[in-house]
């Protein structure tokens, strides 16, 4: 990928008929919407109105992201979300690596139509995790988490540090998550690399522990790796995740006419 990794926010406005469709998007830790700006814009070419907020502390420095707190993550990920939620008849939540815990938050927290997820984090698996509140106050940062990418060429532009403190809100918000997740009602599809070297399948089993009330649908990217949205699977997740879509508001709307708070 060449040119400079843009940044910026992503938002567009629902585009057909039909009902009204929103998409609320969340970037990876370290990252920026720069690494899911394909999958929204290809939401947006679908017709789904799309909100992909820059998280605080990202897309700057990691000096930045070592100042904030995940209260404040998880925060302008619910702004985007009401913001959808108020000119929408239906909207949805997704994201990638941290950004699938933020969105499986959202969906624990607010009337979501579905859930889509790839590579979700849930568990940091590194055994200095735990210590992390700890470690913060004499190691300020680690070797980067970025690009771990299989398709040659590709860049998602992340920091090329890991601040400690932020690991440390990290761990946090993913514990809280889990004991969150049984909340979770709307069918969660979830897009998992077989070959991922930052997240493991020990998140995937404390999210299919965690979601006793809702239906989980699993696909597998053979030629992937972590950032499977800038990858060799990408496209399969970008019509999977449309397909994914109209059939949940499908069937929503089928079931609203079969019990008859609908009026064709």
């Amino acid at each position: 990928m060449t040119g400079l990794p843009d940044h910026s926010p992503f938002s567009s406005p629902v585009n057909g008929d039909g009902p009204r469709i929103g998409v609320v998007l969340a970037h990876g830790f370290t990252g920026s919407p720069h690494g899911l700006r394909a999958w929204a814009q290809s939401l947006a070419d679908a017709g789904f109105a799309v909100r992909m907020p820059l998280l605080p502390g990202h897309g700057t420095s990691w000096q930045d992201l070592a100042r904030t707190r995940w209260s404040q993550w998880h925060g302008a990920l619910d702004d985007a979300y009401l913001d959808l939620d108020s000119r929408c008849d239906h909207v949805f939540v997704a994201g990638l690596s941290m950004g699938g815990a933020l969105a499986l938050r959202i969906a624990a927290t607010r009337p979501v139509a579905g859930v889509i997820v790839v590579n979700p984090g849930l568990v940091i698996d590194d055994p200095r995790a735990p210590l992390a509140g700890i470690l913060k106050l004499v190691l300020k940062s680690t070797p980067a988490i970025a690009n771990d990418i299989l398709k040659p060429g590709m860049d998602e532009g992340a920091y090329p540090r890991t601040p400690v403190a932020a690991a440390h809100e990290l761990n946090k918000m993913f514990k809280d998550t889990i004991r969150l997740l049984p909340r979770i009602t709307a069918p969660v599809r979830v897009f998992r690399s077989t070959v991922d070297h930052v997240v493991s399948d020990t998140s995937v089993a404390a999210l299919r522990r965690g979601l006793t009330n809702a239906p989980l649908t699993l696909t597998t990217l053979e030629n992937s790796y972590h950032v499977a949205t800038l990858d060799n699977d990408a496209e399969e997740i970008f019509r999977g995740s449309a397909d994914f879509i109209r059939a949940v508001v499908a069937g929503t709307a089928a079931a609203q006419v079969q019990e008859g708070t609908v009026h064709e």
